[in-house]
């Protein structure tokens, strides 16, 4: 789609550019320091948590069903928490590993093992030769970085409106036995907000690799982080294993770390009963036991799943106006333009954003100089490169309402502005 500028006379667009920029100076004089770079959530999400702090008390009994919580042991997670774990997955408390706060860690930790040990029995990824990671974009940046960093290369899948494109997932995942993953996030997702079809999760779970060693790494970070009343509803992925006859295909991940303090939470990992006794031989290797008193702290809090979805009702009413002001600001300023589109999400963190090609970068940079800082241009793309530079991933979670307004008020600019003058500079050339 063309952008009003595109139609106007080089006077016209000339005096648009003008007026932009006039309205960039107001805004860059005010002083601005705002920040949307990253999905934090907000003090007042932080404050709703505060009551897992009174879970234990210097007299507490620190035993769960057994296990001593203020010693060694219990490499798994203790009991309580596995099953709170399980609940909130739909799986087999067996299977399950509590450990640690972040789910990203536990990420890493299991790419590590399949990079220094192998998967099922194979050779380890690095005595391999070249090995791939399928990354739908765009995406989470974390998750390109950590198989970046391992040397594994990074192939761009494009993401539709129901999830990654799946015709040319199959054929890499069942023609490339160097194809040995796949990053997904498949409830609102990260940055699009979009939740896979059933369909998808289907086709995913029906995948013949040709890797023996290929794993779909399902990272279901915002499982529980529903917007709406009547959240999306994720096809549970080991139910479509089983009726697609599959297994040791899925690890999937999360975490607390949305739910109560980032950082200060449990994180956990189900798969397979084969992959899970892998995943803990190489896990025993490094650690002795995860932070159990944390664990207990969570557990004596939420009994079950359902407690856990109520306390995250409360985000939802302190979120919610947020994406809402995202929704009314952009459809204001930027509506009926053609200068850009954007995500509607349900649920998650994310508002994603694409501009006309060739100008997100400069948007983020102009933002930048108004006083908004944003996440990097490109940055939801492996490499940071986003072949058409369009894509910016909005976090509207972490600001207060006024410094939200303040910021959009700045991000519309800056897109005007940046389409403005890439009209004029198409012209020019």
């Amino acid at each position: 789609m063309d952008s009003i500028y595109h139609g106007m006379s080089d006077e016209q667009l000339g005096q648009a550019i003008a007026e932009l920029e006039q309205q960039a100076d107001e805004l860059r004089a005010k002083g601005l320091k705002l920040d949307m770079a990253r999905g934090k959530p907000s003090p007042e999400q932080v404050s709703l948590s505060s009551f897992v702090l009174d879970a234990l008390a210097a007299d507490s009994d620190l035993t769960d069903e057994g296990v001593d919580a203020a010693n060694y042991g219990a490499p798994d997670g203790l009991p309580s928490a596995r099953r709170l774990a399980a609940d909130i997955l739909d799986v087999d408390p067996a299977n399950v590993v509590v450990s640690g706060s972040s789910s990203l860690n536990l990420m890493y930790d299991v790419v590590a093992n399949a990079w220094v040990r192998g998967i099922g029995g194979n050779k380890p990824w690095s005595a391999q030769g070249e090995v791939k990671f399928l990354c739908p974009s765009p995406g989470y940046d974390r998750h390109f970085a950590v198989t970046d960093h391992f040397g594994i290369t990074n192939v761009p899948i494009p993401m539709r409106e129901d999830g990654p494109d799946m015709d040319e997932v199959v054929r890499l995942v069942e023609g490339d036995a160097s194809v040995k993953g796949i990053w997904c996030v498949p409830k609102y997702a990260n940055p699009t907000g979009i939740t896979y079809t059933d369909e998808v999760v289907r086709r995913f779970a029906s995948l013949r690799p040709a890797a023996p060693d290929f794993r779909i790494f399902w990272d279901n970070a915002y499982i529980v982080h529903d917007l709406a009343d009547d959240g999306d509803t994720l096809l549970n992925v080991f139910d479509a294993m089983d009726g697609a006859g599959t297994t040791d295909l899925v690890y999937e991940f999360a975490s607390t770390s949305k739910v109560t303090f980032p950082g200060s939470g449990m994180a956990w990992v189900t798969a397979s009963p084969a992959d899970m006794a892998e995943l803990r031989a190489g896990f025993g290797i490094e650690r002795v036991c995860a932070d159990k008193i944390c664990q207990l702290m969570h557990v004596r809090s939420f009994a079950d799943a359902d407690a856990i979805r109520e306390h995250m009702r409360a985000h939802a009413r302190v979120l919610r106006p947020r994406f809402d002001l995202v929704e009314s600001k952009l459809s204001e300023g930027l509506g009926g333009t053609g200068i850009a589109t954007w995500t509607h999400p349900r649920g998650g963190y994310f508002v994603s954003f694409d501009g006309q090609p060739g100008t997100a970068k400069a948007t983020v940079a102009l933002a930048a100089e108004l006083g908004v800082t944003m996440t990097g241009a490109g940055a939801t793309w492996p490499y940071g490169n986003d072949p058409q530079d369009t894509n910016i991933r909005i976090a509207p979670s972490y600001p207060t309402l006024d410094e939200l307004a303040a910021a959009l008020d700045v991000f519309v600019v800056a897109a005007r502005l940046a389409c403005a003058r890439a009209e004029r500079a198409s012209r020019a050339n």
